[in-house]
């Protein structure tokens, strides 16, 4: 039996139109994906899962409860360059979203940040020294 593939990371979001400036800051394109009022999804590349945001609101209807972002990361991105986890992290603060671990070289071999999107999701932005 084939093992099962990662295809997608899931978020929600209470302001849609923030989430997708926050994750269009990380570099994900919204133009030509999927958009509608309560679910949306970036263009994503050959072999690369989705990212799927979804609203509060629906998730609720369909749970039965309301999200709660988790308190460390929810997913990291892989950057080409130690200068790219800077720029990024910079660019995050820049526009008023929240750095919660600013850019270190941490002991594991990595330049690490970590960003936290408009509903708590953390998402780690790191590369390799």
């Amino acid at each position: 039996m084939p093992k099962p593939v990662l295809d997608a990371v899931a978020v929600t979001a209470t302001d849609m139109a923030r989430a997708i400036e926050f994750y269009e800051i990380l570099g994900f394109d919204f133009a030509g994906g999927f958009l509608s009022e309560d679910h949306v999804e970036p263009v994503r590349g050959p072999g690369e899962p989705r990212l799927m945001i979804d609203s509060a609101e629906s998730m609720e209807r369909l749970t039965g409860e309301g999200p709660r972002p988790p308190n460390h990361s929810a997913f990291a991105l892989l950057c080409d360059r130690p200068a790219e986890v800077d720029a990024l992290a910079a660019k995050i603060a820049e526009v008023g979203f929240t750095v919660a671990t600013r850019p270190w070289d941490a002991f594991w071999g990595q330049r690490y940040a970590t960003v936290v999107d408009p509903d708590g999701y953390r998402v780690d932005l790191f590369a390799p020294l």
